[in-house]
């Protein structure tokens, strides 16, 4: 019986912190970016996921009203599929999407950015923590990983 190959050895986790200012939101899209390269996760997989980092960063420093807050962006392995997280410090402001054509009270314009998130993701949430919210989203890793989904 052949010996069964070693799995490739990738990092099951991976964090970093941006502050919470707009000018970081590339900065924090090119840092999923040099993740996801070091993982071997391309194509549209790893666009979507970095559309969908984007949106929640964006989105964190939106909303978050705790002052000098700083936003940890994890990405994880978790199963057959990879786990994107956004934690900021303002666990009162939990997201909740708006209908197309909704208004809220401060609308710029915007608020469609979950809509997206949910349309990417194979499927997206929020929690409470102790000290922070996160919210998170959770793609498929394709088939051809060796994984069944």
């Amino acid at each position: 019986m052949p010996a069964l190959a070693p799995r490739p050895a990738h990092p099951r986790r991976d964090s970093f912190r941006t502050p919470k200012r707009r000018r970081h939101v590339p900065e924090a899209r090119a840092e999923v970016r040099r993740i996801l390269k070091d993982w071997a996760v391309g194509g549209e997989l790893a666009d979507d996921i970095a559309t969908v980092a984007t949106e929640l960063v964006a989105n964190a420093v939106r909303h978050c009203q705790v002052p000098l807050a700083e936003i940890e962006v994890t990405l994880s392995i978790r199963g057959c599929g990879l786990l994107v997280e956004v934690a900021d410090p303002d666990r009162a402001r939990l997201p909740a999407p708006r209908a197309e054509g909704e208004r809220g009270p401060d609308d710029d314009g915007g608020g469609l950015g979950l809509v997206l998130v949910a349309a990417l993701a194979e499927r997206w949430g929020c929690e409470a923590r102790p000290f922070t919210k996160s919210v998170w989203a959770y793609f498929l890793v394709p088939r051809e990983s060796g994984c069944d989904t």
